[in-house]
């Protein structure tokens, strides 16, 4: 049987909602002992969380019958109520909790070493959370009580999330996911320096500054306190702009184009070049081998290769500043779009690689405009009309042009296990790409 606690209250029973007739305060004692599964909790402390402090002389023989209804509400599906001394357990062995698979979620993701797998962890463990714990059925003294700890695990987990993102060059996504947290909560400085770093990146400056004025206002009317000398640091070095703040090193075999460092051109084919966007696809994913690092890095790099023009450039990366959640679903696709066309070239075979590219081609073929270039000739260019998707939408074209011609069979990946881009090789000689070490020094 499955209890659903993050959020609204939900039992169900074979994928069925059960327990529509069980009471509010039912609910919460329930709620109580699936909270502390196989533990007892005395009458006392369940006394004391109902009525918080301020009982009738009749609590005890409420709770029992609070009990008494439960197990009969709760015999037809498995889960059983023992009485421990002067108190009550629920058996773990027939109740699943989302608070417990949280947590479980949580303690895989902080043992896991590989960055992707860290964040493919915390964003199913924080997703299991619609809502506040118990909303609609415990008040805000009881949520409090009850679920202190799983908050705090909460904005842990979303700190370190954030903290990997940004490592990882997500810095829109952070900016994103942060919103919220990091203004319902200043005292959490991590958080706040977190969306500050990632805004910073994101070439937000301002906004960054804003948020730390906002915090400190909040933290000096709730708390009466200043920002910590951490947070107080980040700031002094977004109101310099200290460039070391966001900008890696110069990555080896790289070009710097409007402040962005992007991979040097190695295969002569945009949709290749899309592919070698990532460097490492033959071992693990290292959070150093992404080069698409934000939204302006891919608009960029997309005007770079032609896909674009110069003055859609600038618009794009002008909205991703004022839609900062559409630029990172929009980041988000194509770094899915390159994984499936990495696939669907690597593999001939891979029908559902090859389904997925084609899905997008065939969106993009629908906004494409034949105009008139520079030089007098006829293009097919995307429309403006794609937004934020146009440069992906450009990337699936040139790719379903490539794998309509029979040249695609001639495109082999770099063994080089920090390497694997994709070049192409019409002797059928070559093993390596042209740049053998180029996934040696990945960009940071």
């Amino acid at each position: 049987m499955e209890f659903h606690l993050l959020g609204a209250f939900e039992a169900r029973h074979q994928g069925r909602p059960v327990l529509g007739s069980v009471r509010r305060q039912e609910r919460c004692l329930l709620a109580v002992l699936l909270l502390c599964p196989g533990r007892a909790v005395t009458t006392e402390r369940l006394i004391d969380l109902l009525w918080d402090g301020a009982s009738p002389a009749s609590a005890r023989g409420t709770v029992h019958t609070y009990v008494g209804r439960l197990r009969a509400a709760l015999r037809p599906y498995g889960p059983r109520i023992g009485t421990r001394h002067d108190g009550y357990a629920l058996d773990p062995a027939g109740a699943v909790t989302d608070t417990g698979e949280f947590i479980r979620l949580v303690r895989e993701a902080a043992a896991a070493t590989d960055p992707a797998e860290r964040v493919r962890l915390q964003e199913r463990a924080l997703g299991l959370w619609r809502g506040p714990l118990l909303a609609g059925t415990a008040g805000d003294r009881l949520r409090d009580r009850l679920g202190g700890e799983l908050e705090e695990l909460r904005l842990s987990a979303l700190e370190q999330r954030a903290g990997t993102q940004l490592d990882m060059g997500l810095h829109e996504r952070v900016a994103a996911d942060l919103a919220a947290p990091a203004r319902e909560h200043p005292e959490r400085e991590g958080l706040v320096a977190r969306r500050m770093t990632a805004l910073y990146r994101s070439g937000r400056q301002s906004e960054a500054l804003e948020l730390y004025r906002e915090t400190r206002g909040a933290l000096a009317e709730r708390f009466g306190v200043e920002p910590g000398e951490g947070l107080r640091g980040l700031h002094e070095r977004v109101l310099r702009g200290d460039p070391g703040l966001y900008r890696p090193p110069a990555p080896v075999h790289a070009v710097r184009v409007r402040g962005e460092w992007l991979p040097w051109n190695t295969s002569g084919h945009p949709a290749l070049e899309f592919c070698n966007t990532y460097a490492g696809w033959g071992g693990p994913r290292r959070p150093g081998s992404e080069w698409l690092r934000g939204y302006r890095t891919l608009a960029v790099w997309a005007g770079h290769l032609d896909l674009t023009e110069d003055h859609l450039v600038t618009r794009l990366t002008g909205r991703a500043r004022q839609r900062p959640d559409e630029a990172a679903a929009a980041l988000a696709e194509a770094r899915e779009l390159r994984s499936d066309l990495y696939a669907c070239l690597t593999d001939p075979g891979d029908v559902r690689a090859f389904e997925a590219v084609a899905a997008v081609a065939e969106e993009a073929a629908g906004l494409a405009e034949f105009v008139r270039g520079e030089d007098g000739l006829g293009l097919w260019r995307l429309s403006p009309a794609a937004g934020l998707r146009l440069p992906l939408l450009a990337v699936a074209r040139s790719a379903a042009e490539l794998l309509a011609d029979a040249r695609r069979f001639t495109v082999r990946a770099c063994p080089g296990p920090d390497c694997g881009w994709l070049f192409r090789d019409r002797s059928g000689q070559r093993r390596w790409c042209s740049l053998g070490t180029c996934g040696s020094h990945r960009p940071r």
